[in-house]
């Protein structure tokens, strides 16, 4: 615990001093300083463990050595961290510059661009400066042509383009993509426009991660030339080898809305799954010939290890083997192997590898999930006795879902804003069908030289994840299976952990006093949240958000109810509406009404795309409508928000408009944006630009 503290100390101290650098510095060049928290930390720790040295025959100060290791864990986890983070420092140019990159990853196809993920070595022609200060990760965008779709994994590129440091839209409530980016390692992204990159060589050197994805690649292209298809190839893809990339948005919906993600997240399950069917294959060897345990368990570990390789060593997986190693480990003494020290244990070693893994949704959702399995689940359990071998069986599922369900809830609902109503019935199904899936998939892998009997088992696998996604589809559409639109924020998540903690204090020490705290923690809890959710009542006002490519005024009232004035006639809604789902969730909004063409109703006029709201008048400005007009009485406008389509200037909207605040989205290209910001300098009105910064919130 002091270790996790201490991570995200250092994390806090690395994004406080990055924001203040990139406000106060004149340039997007960043310097981060490394504060002196974790060494005066550490030096305070060993400082208190050398005191407790010498007054060690004095058991009244024995408290002081654990002070001493706190602190200790405490400085270590922030150092670590703050070191880890300081590797993504990058020290931008202002201008454009020719660099030597390296793609270390499969690139990624988007809908207009091609995204690779690549390694910077360098500036060309600058041999010297090609030291440590360019071992960076970098996104670079390439605009999708025949050129770029051909790009592949070990190209070595030379790229033109100007490096920026990663940005939020700066969007209420919005996902936090700097934090994300950086955490995983990544320091700049940059746009690189066609004719401004070259391939001047392709590198046949692999690291082990990318030979991994290639060996998982390569599985996938078995499953694929046996006939597995659509949803049930992706499905079988991500359930095996962790690889989700063929996933559609209506699968991974009905698992998500069903409570059944957690099956499509390669971890713990499938990892259990894996080492009890080696477990109890090798267990009879050893029983016959005891001396061969010892080798048996050695090569479970190794097994899962192969597995973990071949899945890509995602954290998830590197977490499930490690702690089904220390178990097997631990299967060689007769004590009860799998407690809350291994699962520590575990944890500890995953984070002194990559503390920044304290931040991954994955690892928290996992180790929540067998905390709470390992807490709350055999209390659950002795609740009911039950004789019958099969209805022991559901009685333990369901005691395992509802202990596990209990862990993950807080986080679950903080990431996803939803909670799934039928998980215990998902769950009764989905296991079962799970551990019959991945049991056929195995043994098929290994009938890979018997082609006919494969073939014969591809079909047995192809049925069951036929059928279980059918089974899926029928709960998801059965009546409040989720329960959508929820907003919790991180104290909250702390207060239903703290309940949930002392709850389990009471049922282990039946006390006046462990009840008295649990009721506690339960009513501040509620108190915080009643007064969190009274706080954030809508407020009459008018919004204009940073999505790109979808230009919108979002007007709001006292009671809730909201209109989303639209500029262009074929709207990007679903993008705008996972942009600001988190902000209109924590308001608790309803979906706003969407306008594209005019509306009236009582308090709120758009006509001609000029919006009358609230005595403000706002014009959306896309197209040339308003060319070569001219009024005598030119009309007041409180906010000309012009996004792109208007390639206009402003002195040509004087004679019709008598303009108070101009308002560039960000759809606007920099060279349009520049333009007007000198038509509105010279014209003395004053400008805004979304881009630069941000959502702009105005109250009525």
């Amino acid at each position: 615990m002091p270790f996790a503290g201490g991570i995200i100390c250092g994390d806090a101290y690395f994004f406080h001093h990055r924001t203040e650098c990139l406000l106060h510095a004149s340039s997007e060049q960043l310097d981060l300083p490394f504060t002196l928290f974790p060494v005066w930390t550490c030096l305070a720790g060993f400082l208190l463990l050398f005191i407790t040295y010498f007054f060690s025959n004095k058991y009244r100060l024995h408290w002081l050595y654990g002070i001493s290791v706190f602190l200790c864990c405490l400085g270590l986890g922030a150092g670590m961290a703050e070191e880890r983070l300081h590797r993504t420092d990058f020290l931008f140019s202002d201008k454009a510059e020719v660099y030597q990159a390296v793609i270390r990853e499969k690139p990624e196809m988007k809908e207009r661009s091609v995204l690779c993920r690549v390694h910077l070595e360098g500036k060309v022609g600058d041999n010297a400066t090609r030291t440590k200060e360019y071992a960076h990760t970098a996104l670079l965008y390439f605009p999708k042509d025949s050129a770029s779709v051909l790009l592949n994994r070990g190209d070595k590129l030379w790229v033109h383009a100007r490096l920026m440091p990663p940005a939020n839209n700066g969007n209420p409530d919005e996902f936090d993509y700097v934090r994300y980016f950086i955490r995983k390692g990544g320091s700049a992204t940059a746009y690189v426009p066609g004719g401004h990159w070259r391939v001047v060589e392709h590198e046949t050197s692999r690291t082990l991660r990318q030979m991994a994805l290639d060996y998982r690649e390569e599985v996938v292209g078995l499953y694929r030339r046996l006939g597995f298809r659509g949803d049930n190839l992706a499905v079988l893809s991500a359930l095996t080898v962790g690889d989700k990339e063929n996933l559609s948005e209506d699968i991974l919906e009905t698992y998500s809305v069903t409570g059944a993600s957690h099956v499509l997240a390669l971890s713990g399950l499938h990892i259990g799954f894996l080492y009890a069917l080696l477990f109890i294959f090798l267990s009879f060897i050893w029983k016959r010939w005891a001396f061969f345990k010892p080798f048996g368990l050695l090569l479970i570990i190794l097994f899962l290890w192969a597995f973990a390789f071949l899945t890509g060593l995602s954290a998830s997986v590197v977490r499930s083997v490690i702690m089904c190693s220390l178990l097997a480990i631990s299967c060689l003494q007769p004590e009860k192997p799998l407690t809350l020290n291994t699962l520590a244990a575990t944890a500890f070693l995953m984070l002194l590898y990559n503390p920044l893994w304290l931040f991954d949704v994955g690892f928290q959702l996992s180790f929540a999930a067998v905390a709470a399995i390992l807490l709350i689940q055999p209390k659950l359990y002795n609740l009911l006795s039950v004789r019958h071998r099969i209805l022991r069986y559901i009685w333990g599922l369901l005691t395992v879902s509802v202990a596990a369900q209990m862990g993950t809830a807080p986080l679950v609902i903080f990431y996803f804003s939803r909670f799934s109503t039928h998980f215990l019935l998902t769950n009764l199904w989905v296991i079962p069908m799970v551990s019959l899936i991945l049991y056929s998939a195995v043994f098929m892998l290994i009938l890979t030289p018997f082609p006919f009997l494969q073939l014969c088992l591809t079909s047995v696998v192809n049925t069951l994840l036929k059928t279980q996604n059918t089974v899926l589809r029928w709960i998801e559409q059965l009546p409040a299976s989720s329960v959508d639109g929820l907003w919790i924020d991180v104290w909250e998540i702390f207060l239903s952990y703290l309940f949930l903690l002392l709850l389990f204090r009471y049922f282990a020490v039946r006390t006046v006093r462990s009840i008295y705290l649990a009721l506690c923690s339960l009513l501040l809890l509620v108190t915080y949240h009643t007064v969190s959710a009274s706080l954030s009542i809508p407020q009459r006002s008018i919004v204009f958000y940073n999505v790109r490519n979808c230009p919108a005024v979002h007007c709001l009232t006292d009671e809730g109810h909201s209109w989303l004035a639209c500029s262009d006639s074929l709207p990007d809604i679903a993008r705008l509406h996972r942009a600001l789902a988190p902000h209109w969730n924590h308001k608790h909004l309803p979906v706003p009404q969407t306008l594209i063409a005019d509306y009236f109703t009582s308090g709120f006029t758009f006509c001609n795309h000029i919006i009358f709201y609230a005595g403000k008048r706002i014009c959306l400005l896309h197209d040339t409508r308003w060319r070569n007009k001219v009024s005598n009485h030119p009309l007041p406008i409180d906010y000309l928000y012009i996004s792109k389509g208007y390639n206009g200037r402003i002195m040509d909207l004087i004679p019709l408009f008598n303009i108070c605040t101009v308002i560039l989205d960000t759809s606007l290209s920099d060279y349009r944006s520049n333009i007007l910001k000198e038509d509105c300098s010279r014209l003395t009105i004053p400008c805004i630009s979304l881009k630069e910064r941000g959502a702009l919130c105005i109250h009525l």
